[in-house]
């Protein structure tokens, strides 16, 4: 068990007082999620306080507890367990050395952090640090923070907002050396004016930058000069990524693979890089030139993410492949299920148009569109049509735009919820056919996609 966290150092960083002596070798603060050697953060939610999950906490095998009550078992007793959990991020952030890279955008945040954690990983085994899962909010970027070791010597931070000033105040606590935005869209329109609106509230991430830090935005953004504009503020040195001539890090040839892969000749500012992308899909080759520019700004091993590009695949809800056992043959599911806006929808859309098979798409409503909704959802008809989708399954009374735009266009189903849709599936499904399942979150996709594809699952098609 390596040491992260000493009930001394808990107690100096926070300001509490110590109860038991323990050493902590992680941290968490969702009680099902603990571990032996963990220390647990008994945070108070607007339902449920953490302090009833103690002891399960400690069933579980953590060494101790940050709580603002007393309680059984070793513990550091604080004024406010949030205010502990920011503190100790503080500490963990001002400990390390090595180099740091926030990365926020309307789409494509997580891959690029789980692709540049992986080419960070690649060239510094055991000393690449990251966030986990989507943990980009206000409580979730305090605890990536915490959980990093002092000996990192890359750490990627994912940051997220809904409203303006949010990614001002998780940039501060980051203080990232490299700041990445990889794309504007509409997504949280509801809470926005305009996309202009959340291009500001984005490039608020450039407001944490360490002195001499690094600014990297997507060239072919109309929102670009805006971003630049903003990043100026705060430093000197601005990348850019793209498919532009004129882009910093740039795509300047590119070649399709058998099985899906490409193969790219990137141009950067002093050299170039010639590395095979494994992920398909033309929005996988922006995110890859993403990584290419931050691990260059990093000062990292670019030959290294090169290798760790070629051997990406996709993420449980973001691009994961499975192949999916039927009694006269095999049909192939595409899972990005996690989220959706009308930038990524159009994304995957397009890489299904390059698959062979039956092309089915199983869509649910997007979210948090506000007034835009209706026209957002009708503005997928082009997309489908594109794609050659075969059959559209529309999940969610939001998607009632779209079946208008649909009618005589493309074959669909309009159905109310993920539970009607994967009978509507399971009741077509054949050998050949190849599925895309995209939608929001709370709509529910990802049980239908566990329940389709069981453990049953293929990273390559």
């Amino acid at each position: 068990m390596t040491a992260l966290w000493t009930a001394d150092a808990i107690a100096a960083q926070t300001g509490g007082r110590e109860q038991g002596d323990f050493v902590a070798s992680g941290v968490a603060f969702d009680s099902r999620e603990v571990g032996p050697g963990d220390l647990f953060v008994a945070l108070k939610g607007e339902t449920t306080d953490g302090h009833r999950f103690v002891s399960q906490a400690f069933a579980q095998g953590a060494a101790g507890a940050v709580v603002s009550e007393p309680v059984d078992g070793p513990h550091v007793l604080v004024d406010d367990t949030d205010a502990a959990l920011n503190a100790l991020a503080r500490g963990a952030r001002q400990r390390m050395r090595g180099k740091v890279i926030g990365v926020t955008g309307s789409v494509g945040k997580t891959s690029v952090k789980e692709a540049l954690f992986a080419a960070l990983e690649r060239a510094a085994p055991g000393h690449a640090h990251r966030s986990v899962k989507s943990y980009n909010n206000h409580v979730g970027v305090p605890l990536s923070l915490a959980r990093m070791p002092a000996a990192s010597r890359y750490a990627v931070l994912e940051m997220g907002m809904n409203h303006a000033g949010e990614l001002a105040q998780l940039t501060r606590l980051v203080m990232p050396h490299v700041a990445l935005i990889t794309a504007i869209a509409p997504a949280h329109a509801e809470f926005f004016a305009d996309e202009t609106a959340i291009a500001d509230a984005k490039a608020e991430i450039f407001q944490g930058l360490e002195p001499g830090g690094t600014a990297i935005l997507p060239y072919d953004s109309p929102h670009r000069e805006r971003l630049i504009g903003i990043a100026r503020r705060y430093t000197d040195s601005i990348l850019t990524f793209g498919t532009s001539r004129e882009a910093d890090v740039r795509a300047s040839d590119t070649m399709r693979l058998e099985g899906g892969s490409t193969l790219i000749s990137a141009r950067l500012p002093d050299t170039m890089l010639t590395f095979t992308l494994g992920m398909p899909g033309a929005h996988w080759l922006a995110n890859a030139l993403a990584v290419i520019a931050a691990v260059f700004a990093a000062g990292g091993d670019l030959a290294a993410a090169g290798l760790a590009l070629a051997e990406m695949r996709g993420l449980p809800g973001r691009g994961e492949r499975h192949t999916i056992t039927l009694a006269e043959g095999e049909a192939r599911l595409i899972d990005e299920s996690y989220n959706a806006n009308p930038a990524s929808m159009a994304a995957t859309l397009a890489m299904l148009g390059r698959e062979r098979g039956r092309r089915i798409a199983v869509l649910g409503e997007m979210r948090e569109l506000g007034a835009g909704s209706a026209r957002f959802h009708a503005g997928l008809a082009d997309p489908i049509r594109e794609a050659g989708v075969e059959l559209a399954l529309l999940v969610g009374p939001a998607m009632a735009p779209l079946a208008e735009a649909l009618e005589g266009v493309t074959e669909f189903v309009h159905v109310a919820d993920a539970r009607a849709a994967e009978d509507r599936l399971r009741a077509i499904l054949a050998p050949g056919d190849v599925i895309l399942v995209k939608g929001s979150n709370a709509v529910g996709l990802g049980r239908m996609v566990e329940a389709l594809a069981g453990s049953r699952k293929s990273c390559s098609i």
